[in-house]
């Protein structure tokens, strides 16, 4: 599998750069999620959630030179499933939106 160098900006990973693998298409995934396991014995774990963002665009044409992921403090682990048009806003991928009638 390929990997490419990507930098982070904000939260805990702050200013590092690590590998992260890219898809078919050649780009890394739209959310990276960091695990980090509970300080206390018992407590929930946190995941820190970030989004690729372009890191750069042509002059011309505006068209992104390459990625970086942003911290976003408000986000939402496993948002990446597909968004299909019949499903309800904030629902789930598999309600499907219908009643069965």
């Amino acid at each position: 599998m390929r990997s490419e160098n990507t930098h982070f900006e904000g939260g805990p990973l702050d200013g590092r750069v690590l590998p992260v693998l890219v898809g078919l298409n050649g780009l890394p995934p739209k959310t990276y999620e960091v695990p980090v396991p509970a300080a206390e014995k018992g407590g929930a774990p946190t995941v820190y959630v970030y989004r690729r963002v372009p890191s750069a665009t042509t002059r011309r044409l505006g068209l992104p030179k390459g990625w970086k992921y942003a911290f976003d403090p408000e986000g939402k682990p496993g948002g990446h499933l597909p968004k299909w048009p019949w499903t309800k806003p904030g629902g789930r991928s598999g309600d499907g939106g219908s009643t069965g009638e």
